[in-house]
């Protein structure tokens, strides 16, 4: 039955109980829209379980939607948000929301002026083919479970400073999310995660932000297929643990591909990431002095596993600091990194596991038994490379005779070698198959 307001009365059709021998039913209305008349009051006159459909045009909002009901908008159906405040604010459970354009809230952060505000009392609601455009936040999930936010396009302010945009799609306090197929733009950080758990976050597309994907205390969380391009930093992993991150691809993010900071009893496997540079000059120095770009950055980070992930063609494969050790990291692939390990490590780390080790592209060994091992560890750094990164002054004499000399000898008198990484094990080829390694 199809209602149209406000030139319909609202009708209730019953379901006689004799007939059917049971308590009588309300059966669900659907409820036509009027572009250009304020939602709020159709959304009072509504009851529980209606669908309110909004055809082409535009809505004067905001709107606060406190029953559950479904929206869906056909053609380009508008929510305008006012220029200020939240545009639409879910605050019932089960809401279903399709087929939107949401545009023009409020852009305050400190008020985290929202798109689409998810309320506790949303459980169970799904937010799903909407298109969001504005300087604010775009979805926000506050304290709320079991929400679902799938194949929505996000697009931000690209004129302002990223510091000063809203966050693509923020979840606070949220258990048992999925956030998949997304689309996000020209935001700040592209997913911001805090204080959430057992949530999923699949399959999202993230350009043009300061953090693709920012973790902060997020425990027993998977992170599984998203891309990043074009950003600071591709996924900010922060003050968690027991994170799943596996399938996910950096391309051409400038600082960071994947950063760990304080990060524990987690496993990152079969991720891609690859383009990690900062500008340099004509002579091939860099323009900022230590920025070097960094496939993976670690820090302060223990007891992970790193399995069967490709850091390729960046500043620096993969860069351990502050107590980075007794991580697993086994069966991954350094390919074509300027420096493929950074690490300047208290106790010596072994890199490698029942035989197995790591595929390392400058790897000069060899292996005459032909099992694809080879037959002398990888030791990426030396007594050098310790002191040029503790003086970087002394790069200067980076390629002269004495630097030289001192390579020789250290390789000659093992009692001069620094703690720090040995893969015992190297592989000769890249476990990878030639499709993924490409």
């Amino acid at each position: 039955m199809t209602r149209r307001f406000p030139r319909a009365a609202v009708a209730l059709v019953l379901t006689a109980a004799g007939l059917l021998g049971g308590t009588p039913t309300v059966l669900a209305t659907t409820w036509t829209a009027s572009p250009g008349e304020p939602l709020q009051p159709l959304v009072e006159r509504a009851a529980e379980g209606d669908t309110l459909q909004l055809p082409e045009g535009r809505y004067p909002g905001p709107l606060v939607i406190d029953r559950t009901l479904s929206l869906e908008g056909q053609g380009e159906a508008v929510i305008d948000g006012g220029g200020e405040g939240d545009a639409v604010t879910l605050a019932a459970p089960r809401i279903v929301l399709s087929g939107l354009t949401i545009e023009h809230w409020g852009r305050d952060l400190t008020a985290m002026d929202t798109g689409i505000l998810v309320r506790e009392a949303a459980t169970g609601s799904r937010i799903q083919d909407n298109r969001l455009r504005g300087a604010g936040f775009g979805i926000r999930l506050d304290a709320v479970h079991d929400v679902e936010v799938i194949d929505n396009r996000i697009r931000g302010d690209a004129g302002l400073r990223s510091q000063d945009r809203g966050n693509g799609i923020h979840l606070f306090n949220v258990a048992d999310a999925r956030v998949e197929g997304n689309d996000i733009r020209g935001v700040r950080d592209g997913i911001y995660i805090d204080t959430s758990r057992d949530s999923l976050l699949r399959d999202n597309r993230m350009e043009d932000l300061r953090y693709g994907v920012h973790y902060m205390y997020a425990h027993d969380n998977r992170l599984e297929g998203n891309l990043t391009r074009h950003t600071r930093t591709g996924y900010a992993l922060m003050q968690s643990k027991r994170l799943t991150v596996i399938g996910n691809r950096s391309d051409g993010d400038r600082n960071y591909g994947i950063l760990m900071n304080n990060i524990t009893d987690s496993l990152l496997r079969d991720n891609r990431v690859s383009g990690i540079r900062q500008p340099r000059g004509e002579d091939g120095t860099l323009l900022v002095q230590g920025g070097e770009g960094k496939a993976l950055f670690v820090y302060n980070a223990q007891f992970n596993r790193f399995e069967g992930n490709r850091f390729a063609d960046s500043d620096i494969g993969i860069h351990l600091t502050a107590g980075s050790e007794d991580n697993t990291v086994v069966g991954n692939a350094f390919v074509a990194n300027r420096q493929q390990v950074m690490y300047v490590a208290t106790r010596d780390q072994e890199w490698s596991e029942q035989g197995h080790g790591n595929y390392w592209s400058d790897y000069l060994g060899w292996d005459l038994a032909g099992d694809g091992i080879g037959d002398t560890p990888y030791e990426p750094n030396d007594a050098m490379d310790r002191l040029l990164w503790r003086y970087p002054v002394a790069r200067l004499l980076m390629h002269s005779p004495a630097v030289l000399a001192l390579r020789w000898v250290q390789r000659q008198f093992p009692v001069f070698r620094p703690q720090g990484v040995k893969d015992s094990a190297p592989l000769m080829a890249s476990p990878l198959s030639p499709e993924t390694d490409a």
